[in-house]
C-alpha cells in the first residue's frame, strides 16, 4: 500500500475522531491494518500546540495519542458502529528529537502490540521527511 499518498483527509478524518477544531491534531490517513495506521499532520499556525514557531511537545503527544484514536475509529466505522471514546492510559519511553516548525507535514505509525478487554498497548513513532522525530509507547482505555 502506498503511504505517501493519503487514503483519507481532514474532512472524513475528524469524523471518526472523538476531538474537534481546534483540537484536531491529525488531518491524513494513509494506511490502515488491523494492527497499525499511519497518519499525518501538517503544522498550521492556528495548531492549539504551535508556539514560538514550532509544534511543541505535548503537540506531538496528543498527535500521538489522536493517531491510536483514529486506528480505533475507523475500526469502528468499517462495523459501521459509533467509536467510543477512548483515553490515554499510561504513556512512557517517549523520546522527541525534533519539534516540527510551521507549514512541516509529520506522519505518524502507530502500531499495536496488544490489544484487550478496551485496553490497547501500541508503538507510536513519528518522522519529519522520513527522519524519526520522536517515539513512545502508549496504553489507551475505551470508556465503558
Amino acid at each position: 500500500m502506498d503511504t505517501n499518498k493519503a487514503l483519507f483527509d481532514k474532512d472524513f478524518v475528524e469524523n471518526l475522531l472523538p476531538q474537534k477544531f481546534p483540537f484536531v491534531m491529525v488531518d491524513k490517513m494513509f494506511s490502515f491494518t488491523e494492527t497499525s495506521i499511519v497518519s499525518g499532520f501538517k503544522i498550521q499556525e492556528n495548531a492549539v500546540f504551535f508556539n514560538n514557531g514550532y509544534f511543541v511537545e505535548s503537540g506531538l503527544i496528543e498527535h500521538m495519542a489522536q493517531s491510536v484514536a483514529l486506528h480505533t475509529g475507523y475500526q469502528f466505522f468499517l462495523k459501521q458502529e459509533p467509536a467510543p471514546t477512548g483515553y490515554i492510559g499510561s504513556i512512557k519511553d517517549v523520546v522527541i528529537k525534533q519539534l516540527p516548525k510551521l507549514n512541516d507535514e509529520i506522519k505518524t505509525t502507530v502500531t499495536i502490540l496488544q490489544e484487550f478487554g478496551g485496553i490497547t498497548l501500541v508503538d507510536v513513532v513519528t518522522e519529519l521527511n522520513g527522519v524519526e522525530i520522536a517515539k513512545g509507547q502508549m496504553k489507551t482505555v475505551l470508556a465503558k
